[in-house]
Order: structure tokens, then C-alpha cells, then sequence
């Protein structure tokens, strides 16, 4: 099956056909990096990932060939990057402040620093803008509390002395990044 047959049948259920999720149980995949989608949908592949929510949803996936993947991080990649909703909170100062500065105090690196000045993602890193603040809380939670994402060994340096109100911050401005016109 190709990529963009899976996308219609599998994929578009929870990450929409295009990849503009609706819902914040699962992540928007619109315009996202390729080499980070690539590496993902590799670690589903080899269960690699043992988030609660990344097993129950994705590790089904053990039967994606190579090209499959290469063609599902194509189409995604290709795709207007995800925005935030029209109407979107203006940005959180709390949190553009620990995305653009960090909180040096206590070791929290800035998030710009890997995810890029506009959270627009950089290679291996991904795209946050745009991303729903539920799923970024989710994840940054995931990365400070367990060892289920192998990947994320750099964030969870990051995410240790971050309060879950500076998660919460620093989510919605990233949420706020891209608003639509």
C-alpha cells in the first residue's frame, strides 16, 4: 500500500487527511520535519517508543516497509505546515519567555535553541508551532517523567525543573506560533 493510500485508510482517522489534526489526543503532523517523522514512525516500527498513548495507538505499525515510511514523512512533510486556529489566545508571555530564554536558573534550556526561533523545527527536532498545548504538555510530561521516548534523552535534561504551570506556559505560546490569518 502506498503512503498516501495509507494516509486516507489509517493515518487521516486521528491526524486528519492532511494532517491538521482536530482533536488534542493526537499530534498535528502538517508540515512537521521529515527526518523526525521518519525517525518516529521508525521507533513505532520497532517499538522503540513505549509512551502510553504511542503504544496504544501506533504499534500496530510494525508492518511499515521502509519506502511506506519515506512516503507517509513525504506527504506529511509536504503539507502547509499546521497552524494555530483562527481566534487563537494571544501568545503566553510566561511561556515565550522560557521558549526564546530558557529558565537558566534552574537549567532549562531555551526551546528555540533546537526547535528554531519560530518553533518551526529543525531536522531531527520538531515543528512545534501550531501543535496543540494539550498533546506539547502530554509529551513534555512523557519526557520529564520516564524513559519511553529513547529520542528524547536530550529533552529530558530540558524538562526536569519544569513545573507543569511552565509546561502549561510555554505549550500554549507554541500553540500560538503560526496563527492563522
Amino acid at each position: 500500500m502506498t503512503g498516501v493510500a495509507l494516509v486516507q485508510k489509517e493515518c487521516s482517522l486521528c491526524h486528519g487527511i492532511t494532517g491538521e489534526s482536530v482533536s488534542p489526543l493526537f499530534p498535528k503532523l502538517a508540515g512537521q520535519k521529515k527526518e523526525y517523522l521518519v525517525a518516529q514512525l521508525t521507533d513505532f516500527k520497532g517499538h522503540a517508543r513505549s509512551d502510553p498513548s504511542g503504544v496504544q495507538h501506533m504499534w500496530g505499525f510494525t508492518r511499515l516497509t521502509s519506502p511506506q515510511i519515506d512516503e507517509l514523512a513525504n506527504y506529511f512533510s509536504g503539507q502547509q505546515p499546521m497552524r494555530a486556529p483562527a481566534g487563537t489566545a494571544v501568545p503566553n508571555a510566561r511561556g515565550e519567555m522560557i521558549f526564546r530564554t530558557g529558565l537558566p536558573e534552574q537549567g532549562v534550556t531555551q526551546c528555540s535553541a533546537c526547535h528554531g526561533a519560530q518553533g518551526q523545527g529543525n531536522g531531527a527536532f520538531p515543528r512545534l508551532a501550531g501543535q496543540h498545548a494539550y498533546y506539547v504538555v502530554r509529551q513534555l510530561k512523557v519526557f520529564k517523567l520516564t524513559d519511553e521516548r529513547p529520542r528524547g534523552a536530550p529533552m529530558r535534561g530540558v524538562t526536569h525543573d519544569l513545573s507543569e504551570a511552565d509546561m502549561a506556559a510555554v505549550a500554549s505560546y507554541v500553540a500560538s506560533l503560526g496563527r492563522a490569518q
